[in-house]
This record gives C-alpha cells, structure tokens and sequence, in this order.
C-alpha cells in the first residue's frame, strides 16, 4: 500500500501566524476605525419597492432620486429586472411612497407601479444587532464546551481560536469595503462558524487519532501527518462550495449577494484556520501524547477516574 505524501504544514507555522495576526491587526483597526456599514436591518429607515413594466436603467433612477433630494438612496433590482428596491435612511413618513413614485415616473412612458412602502424603526435594528451579538458570543461559547468534552481542553482553545479569527476577518472584509452588513450576512456569519467548526473538528480528530496510534515521532511530525491526509477532504469540500458561493454571488441577485460574498470569504479563510490557526495554537500549548492517551485500566478492569 503507497504512503501518502507527507507536507510540512508546520514548518511554514511562524510565518502563517504572522499573516494572521496582520489580518487580525487590519480588521481591528478598520473596525475601530471605519466600523460596519449597517443595513437597514440594524439602523432603521424605509424600504420601497417599484415595479416597471420594462427594464429601466438603474443610473437614471439614483439621478432621478437624487434631484429630488434623497442622496443616501440605494438602488437595486429585486428578483427581476422590472422590480426595482429602493432603501433609505429617511424619517417615518406614510407618504414617502408616493413621493418616491411620484418623482420616478416624471418623464416615464411606461406606468409605475408602487408595490412596498416599509419602515424599519431604529429601536428593531438596536435589538437585532445586540441580540444578533449575543448569538454570535454564544454560540463560540458553546462550541469551546463541545470541543472541550469531545476532544481535551487544547483542542477546545484551538478551535475558538480559528473560529474568532474567521469572524473577525470577515467583519474586516466588510468594514476595509465598506459593504453594507445586513441580516444575511450576520447569517453569512454563522454559517462561517458552523463551516469552519466542522472543517477543525475532521482534523481534530484525525490529530488525536495519530498521536495514540503513531508510536515514533514528535508533535509537529504528527500534526503534518494528519493535516496532509485530510488535506484532500479539505480541498474537495472547499472547492466545491466555492463553486456554488460563485454562482450565487453573481448569479443570485441582490439580495443575497451580501450572503454570498460573505461565505466566499469565511470559507477561504475558514479552510486556512483549519489547518494553520487551530493546528499552529495546539503546538504553542504544547499538546502531546499524553494529554490525549485514553484513560489507563485498573487490575480489575474498572477505568481509572483520569480526564486524557
């Protein structure tokens, strides 16, 4: 039987902890700095929909609507190309409807139709943000638990570690950008955490399993033993989801572009914490044979009361 090829992932350790911690530095600046370009969702305003009968031209509508006075206006198309989204920061106003039809259809031939006149108020956006927070908070928390009952504490550090670190360079993606942060990208958000989770847990036990069976070698001779035979489970699941996060981004429409474009990020940096964040935080702990050797029998055959 042919041995797999063996690469040493961990020889290139220092210098992936140091592009790490300059993303991590970028991102926590940018934030500080810049912050996030909320939606909607968390601050509040109006969001109207006009229907066309015949594909208009998008640059037309802002200039039309910036004439009339609404500058911070976002134009974009909304499943077709003859439904037209309209969001704004403006005031609560029932009529803002009308107004905004009124404007668009001056020098129109075709009729416009208004088909959604909402308001978002900023009192909902404070508490889905803070509850969308908390969420996220819980469930790394929540995640620390599992891993450190399925594996061993190490383990448990090393995978909150890689999943802090996805977030917070998504959220400096979309800070550096200046892309609006929606709902579905706090979704986009999550599903990076659930990603990234499963993505570390394969490897981790495929590290726990070489460091009981394999009788020679150090820790990072095991730890690039086990990255490289998970290396290519790791590359099909990633390629193929990138595949299918493309096609959404650009094929999927506006509305869940911020989703997708989120994802395509969490994934790329997800399969690389996978492999160089969580990995590279179990050498710098010192993890060895012994923290993860099944607990030793008695005479009598009863388990001895010991946590690997």
């Amino acid at each position: 039987m042919t041995t797999a090829k063996i690469y040493n992932f961990m020889g290139l350790r220092k210098i992936a902890a140091g592009l790490s911690i300059l993303l991590l530095l970028v991102s926590v600046a940018s934030l500080a700095i810049n912050g996030l370009k909320f939606g909607l969702d968390f601050t509040g305003g109006s969001l109207i929909e006009v229907g066309y009968q015949q594909e208009p031209n998008l640059n037309d509508i802002r200039g039309k609507l910036e004439t009339a006075g609404y500058e911070d206006a976002v134009v974009q198309t909304f499943g077709s190309p003859v439904d037209i989204l309209i969001r704004m920061g403006a005031a609560h106003d029932p009529k803002l409807g009308d107004q905004v039809l009124q404007t668009l259809q001056s020098g129109e031939s075709q009729e416009l139709t208004l088909r959604r006149n909402e308001y978002v108020g900023a009192q909902v956006g404070e508490e889905l943000r803070e509850q969308g927070g908390l969420g996220m908070l819980l469930a790394l928390f929540m995640v620390m638990v599992y891993v450190a009952f399925r594996f061993q504490l190490k383990f448990s550090i090393g995978a909150v570690s890689a999943l802090a670190h996805d977030v917070l360079i998504v959220l400096g993606f979309f800070s550096i950008l200046k892309l609006d942060f929606d709902l579905t990208v706090l979704a986009a958000l999550l599903a990076v955490i659930g990603y990234s989770l499963n993505d570390t847990i394969v490897v981790s036990d495929r590290i726990r399993e070489n460091f009981r069976k394999l009788r020679k070698g150090t820790a990072i001779e095991i730890m690039n033993t086990s990255l490289s035979q998970t290396l290519g489970r790791t590359l099909v699941t990633s390629l193929t989801t990138l595949l299918v996060l493309v096609a959404l981004a650009v094929f999927g429409g506006e509305m869940i572009h911020g989703f997708a474009v989120a994802l395509l990020v969490g994934v790329c940096v997800g399969t690389y914490s996978s492999i160089y964040v969580a990995a590279n935080v179990l050498v710098m702990l010192g993890i060895c044979k012994e923290d993860l050797m099944p607990p030793e029998k008695a005479e009598d055959g009863e388990e001895v009361d010991e946590m690997p």
